[in-house]
């Protein structure tokens, strides 16, 4: 049995969208998420719709720290990816991407990730 991931290459969409945050490409990462895609936080927020996205991904785009979205570790899911990587700040992040059947980003969840000692 195929699943709509089959249509497309989910994990190489992760890794454009990790490059278009790497080289601060807000046009190309709004590009790569559906009209209507949701945005949760792990600050709490949520943002839905492009305008909303962008609003949220110009300050994150604006001035990254020096490790930043430098990619730790890329697991495809049966339902998207799951994406370890350093956020804008450098802190270790964990996003789940899940796609709609075009191919296009419908939902990033973003969690921190607890260093270990």
């Amino acid at each position: 049995m195929s699943n709509a991931q089959d249509a497309f290459d989910a994990v190489g969409i992760v890794v454009d969208w990790i490059d278009a945050c790497k080289q601060q490409r807000l046009d190309v990462l709004l590009d790569l998420y559906d009209d209507a895609a949701t945005i949760e936080c792990c600050e709490g927020g949520t943002f839905r719709g492009r305008s909303a996205m962008e609003w949220y991904w110009r300050s994150k785009l604006a001035g990254p720290a020096a490790r930043a979205f430098e990619i730790d570790a890329l697991c495809p899911e049966t339902d998207g990816v799951s994406l370890d990587y350093r956020g804008y700040d450098g802190k270790p992040v964990r996003t789940h991407f899940r796609f709609n059947d075009a191919g296009k980003i419908t939902l990033t969840g973003f969690a921190t990730i607890k260093q270990v000692a």
